[in-house]
């Protein structure tokens, strides 16, 4: 079986501790949008990049307010996650052509939620044959772009008018 090194996600898998705080709220906090990626702030909801993407241009919509499920958010706070992403839809398509898109919502560590206890919503870009070998078999993805060149790819876009 062939091995493709992914080092780098050592940090992710070694650091999802309960005991730790919220890498959203913390992003939010920073006052250094740039540095932690965030793309778009809202009165309820903000857009940051996921640094551990599953495809180039991967973001997530999230509630300013610490919420950990879909029934805690205010209606509001609903309406501008949707709302949101349907811009980040506009947006990936200029980016990136995409040949579609994945929206998703993992509530809870069983459902696959990485970050739990703040709710998210994920927008990943898809492009037909992007699945592959090592996707399927090695679960292992080829990201060919840094998060820093997607931040400055996307940054400008979220800068212009909806």
């Amino acid at each position: 079986m062939d091995r493709i090194f992914t080092p780098w996600r050592l940090q992710y898998l070694t650091a999802i501790r309960d005991d730790q705080g919220c890498v959203f709220c913390e992003a939010q906090a920073s006052g250094d949008d740039a540095r932690v990626f965030i793309l778009h702030r809202g009165p309820a909801a903000f857009v940051i990049l996921n640094i551990y993407p599953y495809s180039n241009g991967h973001i997530m919509v999230v509630p300013n307010r610490h919420v950990g499920t879909l029934r805690e958010a205010r209606p509001e706070e609903r309406h501008e996650m949707l709302d949101t992403a349907a811009r980040c839809e506009e947006i990936l398509q200029r980016a990136y052509n995409p040949d579609g898109l994945n929206l998703g919502v993992n509530i809870g560590r069983a459902a696959g939620a990485g970050i739990v206890g703040h709710l998210h919503l994920h927008v990943v870009p898809r492009w037909s044959g992007d699945t592959n070998f090592a996707t399927v078999v090695g679960e292992t993805r080829f990201i060919p772009e840094t998060p820093q060149q997607t931040y400055d790819r996307l940054a400008p876009l979220f800068k212009t008018p909806a």
